[in-house]
């Protein structure tokens, strides 16, 4: 084995290593920033937090449906929507389903707002549906702008 093919084996290693903590931390941070839907019903039922609804347009569209209680912040208009709100405030955001792509990209801004008490609805709607818990039509017009 010649030097070059040691150092590009190295290379490789480290490359998979700092993959494989990226996706460490990320799911940490998840975890730590999340709440499952049981414990979610349970505050909402005790009325000791915010509950924020940042579906994208085309998914609000496929399925116009509101967790009872949330408001509905497209994703693009978090910074004005959110202007006058109180940063110390226990907030949740959710989005559609497990992947919580929509919802990590919103947490992100939400943090970058100053938002210290906000976490994400783990599984989205979908998994507080699957629990059986109460959803409501959402009648409100909206833009079904899809830019975020």
């Amino acid at each position: 084995m010649t030097v070059a093919e040691i150092c590009a084996g190295a290379l490789c290693l480290l490359i998979l290593g700092w993959i494989v903590i990226g996706r460490l931390r990320a799911k940490r941070f998840l975890e730590a920033n999340s709440i499952e839907p049981e414990a979610l019903h349970e505050l909402l039922s005790s009325k000791q937090i915010k509950l924020y609804d940042v579906r994208q347009p085309l998914d609000f569209l496929a399925h116009p449906e509101i967790i009872p209680g949330a408001m509905r912040i497209a994703p693009k208009e978090i910074a004005e929507k959110t202007a006058s709100f109180s940063r110390n405030q226990n907030s949740v955001i959710y989005c559609t389903g497990a992947d919580d792509d929509t919802s990590k990209m919103v947490l992100g801004k939400a943090r970058a707002l100053k938002f210290t008490q906000i976490r994400l609805l783990r599984g989205g709607l979908a998994a507080w549906k699957a629990k059986g818990y109460p959803v409501e039509p959402y009648t409100t017009a909206f833009q079904l702008d899809t830019a975020t």
